[in-house]
């Protein structure tokens, strides 16, 4: 609830001050009296975009203080958490607008920006009148109001839950399908690549292996002549040959050298025994360089193809193995992926048809909250002396989203028989203001702890239809606070409480101010309003029964 309004140097308003109650909130005053001036104040404190020149001539600055009342459930409560904002049982607002256009605002004196200010003026403040495009009259939101009248919650929340889910599954199946259609690209070559792979099959360390081999086999020819000559020199018809003879002519002549020849013999047995092993190592390697020649080609063949098959890959030789070990895992996704794509299309296709259920649902939903929403409004119209005129809300086929698959669209026909339009394209002045406030009677249900703000909503009717509009009002009030900004004595004497709008020039400069008035005041005030300026006694009796209902 909007409990104060302080208001200092702007346009024709030097210093104000306004304390509001529950209820019927009236202000009224003659026409330039500067009632919309408030409006334009309390608009600037909310952040709503509106005229620049606000700071009154003379000024450096123009500032406006707004003080809300809050439960512990309003949503105010959540925006300022989310802006990290303090909070508490009562809301302050304060913004200043300098003299070159600089505007700066706080929340409970923390600095805020607009957007701020914004999204709060959203859960405080309704604005409603014959140009409100924020209001009822702006289509895109008629579908939440009439969501909000039928009392839709459920329906609705389980359709935006029945749509997250079938987004999850398209982007799953959205996923799992350009995966495969990457590798559906490449499997010719994945396949052939594995296939080629496997029957090399080439192992860890057999580059190499095959390289010294291949080595060792073409640098045995060099060799094994001298290594031949060698194991010649080293055989019977070489140095062994020659120490044996030598051991047998000492053998013959120890027994008489007096022991002498002991030494010298035990050195050539043991030389024996070491040439013996000398000549096995020979042998052993004229063994090993002799090679069949086809062995060398095809140690060659391998171990070029396994380096070509390195290059190809951009691998090292040795991580052959790994690399089609790679390239099976990614065959092995493909295989997969399709049974994964079958089953993820499945899980599509039941999103699908639970999105399609639950959006029946709502639709359904929708159209009979529409029917009531329409016997509604017109049950409001006829004491608004417009029963002739028809109110329908049209739902139409939308593209599906997260709150279903249709649009909402308020239209009246002001006749029967003419055709049905939009609100704002169809209805007059005093028609529309009538439009609107049965729409809100009918919309709005318990208390929201939102303040109702109606700007010369009863424009353009007067007699009985202004006293059924005055009615109207006031039975919205029962359960809130409601401003209006009204012209019409029948309006002004259903207010619980009455502000008098007042222009005056001092000193050569126009100030408007705001007075509360007393029971005395105000019959004169609604007299003024059904006479003009010249008070007679016969206004003040018409004032009197007025007020008395």
């Amino acid at each position: 609830m909007l409990r104060a309004l302080d208001i200092r140097d702007m346009l024709i308003i030097d210093r104000l001050d306004l304390s509001f109650q529950p209820g019927l909130n009236v202000l009224t005053g003659e026409t330039g009296a500067g009632k919309s001036i408030l409006l334009d104040s309390l608009g600037f404190v909310l952040g709503w975009r509106g005229r620049a020149d606000l700071v009154r001539q003379g000024a450096d600055q123009g500032e406006v203080v707004a003080l809300f009342d809050l439960d512990k459930g309003h949503p105010a409560h959540a925006v300022l958490a989310e802006a990290g904002l303090p909070g508490g049982a009562e809301l302050i607002l304060r913004r200043v607008n300098t003299a070159d256009g600089r505007k700066t605002a706080w929340v409970n004196d923390r600095r805020c920006s607009g957007e701020v200010l914004r999204a709060l003026s959203e859960t405080l403040v309704e604005l409603h009148g014959q140009h409100d495009d924020r209001g009822l009259l702006d289509p895109r939101g008629h579908r939440a109001l009439l969501d909000a009248f039928g009392g839709l919650d459920a329906p609705r929340a389980a359709t935006r839950t029945a749509w997250s889910g079938l987004a999850t599954a398209r982007k799953a199946v959205a996923a799992t399908q350009a995966a495969l259609d990457a590798i559906r690209d490449e499997e010719e070559f994945l396949r052939h690549a594995v296939a080629e792979l496997d029957a090399l099959d080439p192992q860890p360390g057999e580059d190499a292996a095959l390289d010294l081999k291949r080595r060792t086999m073409q640098g045995a020819a060099r060799i094994r002549d001298d290594i031949l000559r060698a194991a010649q020199l080293l055989g019977n018809e070489g140095a062994e040959g020659a120490m044996g003879q030598a051991v047998r002519w000492l053998d013959g002549a120890a027994d008489r050298a007096g022991g002498t020849l002991d030494a010298p013999l035990a050195a050539l047995h043991r030389a024996l025994i070491e040439l013996a092993e000398a000549q096995s190592g020979v042998d052993h390697s004229l063994e090993t360089l002799d090679f069949d020649p086809l062995e060398l080609e095809a140690v060659e063949e391998r171990l070029f193809a396994i380096r070509a098959l390195a290059r190809k890959h951009g691998a090292a030789p040795d991580d052959l193995g790994d690399f089609a070990g790679g390239l099976r895992d990614r065959l092995a996704a493909l295989d997969a992926g399709d049974a994964d794509l079958a089953r993820q299309q499945a899980d599509l296709r039941a999103a699908q048809a639970g999105y399609d259920a639950a959006a029946g649902r709502l639709s359904a939903a929708r159209a009979t909250a529409a029917a009531a929403l329409d016997t509604a409004v017109m049950a409001e119209l006829s004491p608004l002396k417009m029963e002739r005129a028809e109110f329908r809300t049209i739902l139409t086929a939308a593209d599906p989203g997260p709150d279903g698959r249709d649009t909402a669209t308020f239209t009246v026909a002001t006749n029967p028989g003419a055709p049905a339009g939009a609100l704002n394209k169809i209805a007059s002045g005093g028609e529309l203001s009538r439009f609107l406030l049965a729409l809100k009677v009918c919309l709005t249900g318990q208390d929201s702890g939102v303040t109702m703000i109606f700007d010369e909503i009863d424009r353009g009717v007067g007699g009985a239809t202004a006293d059924a509009v005055g009615r109207r009002l006031a039975d919205l009030a029962q359960n809130g606070q409601v401003l209006v900004v009204t012209h019409s004595p029948q309006v002004a004497a259903r207010g619980a409480h009455h502000w008098r709008v007042h222009k005056q020039v001092t000193d050569g400069l126009t100030v408007s101010s705001v007075a509360a008035l007393s029971e005395p005041d105000r019959i004169d005030e609604i007299a003024r309003m059904l006479a003009g300026d010249t008070i007679t006694d016969e206004a003040r009796a018409a004032a009197r029964k007025l007020l008395a209902g």
